[in-house]
């Protein structure tokens, strides 16, 4: 049986803190849509403290729910090609830094996968208020395949008291 047309359920987190932030996220939704698969639905757009190193420029996150017929594989590399293709400077060393566009993979379907360059679900989303908010805003009772707990639980517990509130659109 070919299941190269199996529709997978995906929620990515996108972000970034350079340039136009909110343009650069209606770009990588797009994107994300044309390459990745079909956008069912998006939170609302937060500006969150960063995360793990200091600057003053904060981000603007987002979540989206994908229903995608890529692999996982393929999907990582569309998202860093999507990265690069508004900016995205990769650092070598692996350091958080500033960055025009960062596309994470949360969650693939309920897959638990864990290779060199790629771990699903995303290792450190449970500790992290900027993912956890606007995942919770569209996929509250969504089980993490790992803790066994739905996304509002997980969001119950999360002990990051990073700065995070809801960004105003002017429309």
């Amino acid at each position: 049986m070919d299941n190269s047309f199996q529709k997978h359920i995906v929620f990515v987190s996108i972000g970034g803190n350079m340039g136009d932030r909110l343009s650069l996220l209606k770009s990588a939704t797009a994107l994300l849509s044309e390459k990745a698969g079909t956008l069912v639905k998006s939170s609302g757009v937060y500006e969150t403290e960063p995360w793990g190193f200091t600057t003053n420029a904060n981000f603007l996150n987002q979540t989206l729910k994908l229903e995608t017929t890529l692999n996982p594989d393929q999907l990582l590399e569309t998202c860093h090609a999507i990265e690069s293709s508004l900016g995205r400077m990769r650092n070598i060393a692996g350091e958080y830094q500033s960055r025009t566009m960062d596309i994470d993979i949360l969650l693939y379907d309920s897959l638990i996968m864990d290779t060199p360059h790629l771990r699903i679900p995303h290792p450190f989303m449970h500790e992290r208020l900027f993912v956890l908010k606007p995942l919770s805003e569209i996929a509250p009772d969504y089980v993490h395949p790992i803790f066994q707990k739905a996304i509002r639980q997980l969001l119950e517990e999360c002990k990051d008291i990073s700065g995070i509130s809801v960004y105003k659109i002017n429309a």
